[in-house]
């Protein structure tokens, strides 16, 4: 099945780039430059002829990871719902817009999940609820109100090799905190933020 250019872009978003760096894939449906080296970095990591085409193989690669359900092959939509039971409800927008974005997000972490050597991604946290996030002392206008952000751990790899690869996956929002060991990932930029936010620490 062939994907409009717009899906493939979301499905390649985690390829952004090889190593840190301040950008992100659009999704504008255009198959322009950017695109294509992202195509590129999935492939290479993938097995497959490096070269940016999208073909038959390339396509079936990006379709294995897909489940019918609309989540990705190593993550569920259940891991993302609000710790209060509202599942992707009560945001600050509405469900199948949550749904949608939780979705991109899944698709970056399937990126991060292979660049970390295939090692298991635990979600921590991933969607709140308005009142979750206030209880758990979340920022006002915290992306993971909209499904735009995740706070995970990956197997076996510390708080700053997750942050390392984190920036390299298209992620406009990451901070680790060594409080709890996990690495927080959004996407603000792409939810209207006009810059990135990498703390240092």
């Amino acid at each position: 099945m062939a994907l409009s250019v717009k899906e493939l872009q979301i499905r390649v978003a985690g390829w952004a780039a090889d190593k840190p760096s301040q950008t992100y894939v659009k999704i504008d449906g255009i198959f322009g430059p950017q695109t294509k080296a992202a195509v590129t970095r999935f492939q290479a990591a993938h097995g497959l002829t490096a070269d940016g085409n999208v073909n038959r193989k390339t396509t079936a690669a990006l379709e294995a990871l897909a489940e019918d359900d609309g989540s990705t092959k190593h993550f569920d939509w259940r891991e993302f719902h609000s710790g209060d039971g509202q599942g992707l409800r009560g945001g600050k927008a509405k469900p199948a817009q949550v749904k949608e974005s939780v979705r991109r997000l899944m698709w970056k972490l399937e990126a991060l999940r292979k660049k970390a050597g295939d090692r298991r991604v635990t979600i921590t946290s991933g969607f709140r609820s308005i009142p979750h996030n206030r209880a758990v002392g979340g920022a006002s206008n915290s992306q993971h109100m909209y499904g735009f952000a995740a706070d995970v751990a990956v197997e076996r790899l510390g708080r700053t090799q997750v942050r390392k690869i984190a920036r390299s996956c298209g992620f406009s929002g990451v901070k680790a905190y060594s409080n709890t060991g996990h690495v927080h990932a959004d996407s603000r930029v792409e939810n209207g933020a006009r810059t990135f936010w990498w703390p240092p620490n």
